[in-house]
C-alpha cells in the first residue's frame, strides 16, 4: 500500500498517470473548525496502480500533482467533486482541467439524485464497503491500515463506476446532459466566494431597503472575517444573529444585550465595535442610495396548485426518462418558471426545455392536462385552450 511522502515520488507517479486515459481522485480533509478545508490526504488511481499522497509530509510539494490535474489529455474522475475541487482551487488557484463527476453522471443514468459513493459501489460492483473510517481524524499520523484501505477504496472502485457510467452514457447518448452539469464544476466562481455576494446565500425575508442594505454589508463583513481568521461563518456570527442585527441595528454595546440571537457579552467584543461602525454607515445612507427592493409578485403562488402540477409533470418526465428530477429542474427553478415564462433557469434552455420546459409552460397555461392511469401519469391536449396565462 504505497504512501507518497516525497516530491520525487509524487513526480514519478504523476508522470506515469499522465500516460493513462483517466485518473480517479479523492481527498480526505477536515473543516469542522476552519473556514478553509485542511487537506489531509489525496487518493489517486490509474488502471495500473493506486496511491495515497500525504500532503502533511513536511518536505512534499504538491506541484507535480497539480500539473497532472492541469493536463487536458487526462480525464480526472471524481465522485461528488465540489468539495475536492474547492481544495485544489484554494491550493493551486485553478480548477482541474478535464473533469468528470460520477455523481452527476449517475443521476443522468437513473441511479437517483445525489447518490452516495458506497451506494454506487454496491449497485455497480456488488461490493459492500466498510465506511466505519469515514469520520476518523485524517490529520493524525501514522494512518492505520484500516484508514488506508478505506481511503484507497474511494478511488479503486471509482474506476469501475466510471467505466460503467461511460458505457451507459454512450448507449443513451446523454453526454450533453452531463456536460451541462459539469460546466458548473468547471467555473472557478463556484468555489471562490466574494464577500460582497455572501448575502445571496441567506434565505431570509427582508422587507425594507435599509434592512437589506445592512444585511448585505454585515454578510460581507462576516465573510471577510471568517476568511481572514480561518473560522466557520457560524463562529463569527450565526445566520439568525446576522438577520437580527440587520433589522434591529443596535447603536451601542448595551443594545446587543437586547438581541435574542446574539451571544451574551458580544457587545464588549472587538467584533461588535466593527459591527457598530458598519451600522452607523448604513444609517447615514440617503434614501436614494439604498438598494431597490424587488417587485412583489402578485400572480399565482409557485407553492400553490400550479406549482404542484408542474412538480407532478417533472416527476413523470423524470421517471419516463430514467433520470433524477433535480437534473432536469430544481424546486427553485420550478418556482421561477411558474412566476415567469422567460425565467433565466436551465429548465427553459437546451435539452431540458425540449424534455420538460415546453411541457411545463403548456401545463401552466392550460394547453395540456395531466391524467392518472394504471401506467402512470399521461399528458393530453386541452381543446380550445389559449396561450393566455391562467
Amino acid at each position: 500500500m504505497q504512501i507518497i511522502t516525497s516530491t520525487e515520488a509524487l513526480a514519478e507517479f504523476s508522470a506515469r498517470a499522465a500516460r493513462h486515459e483517466f485518473v480517479t481522485v479523492d481527498t480526505e480533509f477536515l473543516r469542522e473548525t476552519t473556514y478553509w478545508p485542511r487537506l489531509c490526504l489525496i487518493q489517486a488511481a490509474t488502471d495500473e496502480e493506486a496511491v495515497l499522497i500525504d500532503p502533511l509530509a513536511g518536505d512534499l510539494s504538491l506541484k507535480p500533482f497539480f500539473a497532472l490535474l492541469a493536463d487536458p489529455a487526462v480525464l480526472k474522475v471524481f465522485h461528488a467533486a465540489r468539495q475536492d475541487i474547492e481544495i485544489f482551487v484554494k491550493l493551486a488557484g485553478v480548477v482541474p482541467v478535464n473533469l468528470f463527476d460520477t455523481q452527476i453522471a449517475a443521476s443522468v443514468c437513473g441511479f437517483g439524485d445525489s447518490v452516495s459513493y458506497d451506494n454506487l459501489v454496491r449497485q455497480i460492483t456488488k461490493v459492500e464497503l466498510d465506511k466505519s473510517s469515514r469520520f476518523t481524524d485524517w490529520s493524525a499520523r501514522p494512518l492505520s491500515d484500516k484508514q488506508k484501505t478505506y481511503a484507497l477504496g474511494d478511488v479503486t472502485y471509482l474506476r469501475d463506476i466510471y467505466r460503467e457510467l461511460k458505457r451507459q452514457l454512450d448507449e443513451t447518448q446523454r453526454w450533453d446532459w452531463v456536460e451541462d452539469e459539469l460546466e458548473v464544476l468547471r467555473s472557478i466562481d463556484t468555489y471562490v466566494v466574494q464577500p460582497e455576494d455572501a448575502w445571496v446565500r441567506l434565505k431570509m425575508k427582508i422587507n425594507r431597503p435599509r434592512d437589506l442594505a445592512a444585511l448585505k454589508v454585515l454578510a460581507a463583513w462576516r465573510e471577510r472575517r471568517a476568511q481572514d481568521t480561518d473560522q466557520p461563518r457560524s463562529r463569527v456570527l450565526k445566520d439568525d444573529a446576522l438577520y437580527e442585527l440587520a433589522q434591529q441595528r443596535p447603536t451601542s454595546a448595551e443594545d446587543f444585550e437586547k438581541l435574542r440571537a446574539v451571544p451574551r457579552g458580544y457587545g464588549r467584543s472587538s467584533a461588535a465595535g466593527e459591527v457598530l461602525a458598519l451600522i452607523r454607515q448604513i444609517e447615514a445612507l440617503q434614501k436614494a442610495d439604498l438598494p431597490e427592493m424587488p417587485d412583489r409578485y402578485r400572480g399565482p403562488s409557485p407553492k400553490g396548485a400550479i406549482g404542484d402540477l408542474v412538480r407532478v409533470l417533472l416527476k413523470s418526465v423524470a421517471e419516463a426518462n430514467g433520470v433524477a428530477p433535480r437534473i432536469i429542474a430544481t424546486s427553485e427553478e420550478i418556482d421561477a418558471l411558474v412566476l415567469d415564462d422567460d425565467a433565466d433557469v436551465p429548465a427553459l434552455n437546451g435539452w431540458r426545455r425540449k424534455l420538460f420546459g415546453d411541457k411545463a409552460l403548456a401545463l401552466k397555461h392550460g394547453r395540456i392536462g395531466l391524467g392518472a392511469t394504471p401506467r402512470g401519469i399521461v399528458e393530453f391536449p386541452i381543446k380550445g385552450s389559449s396561450s393566455t396565462p391562467t
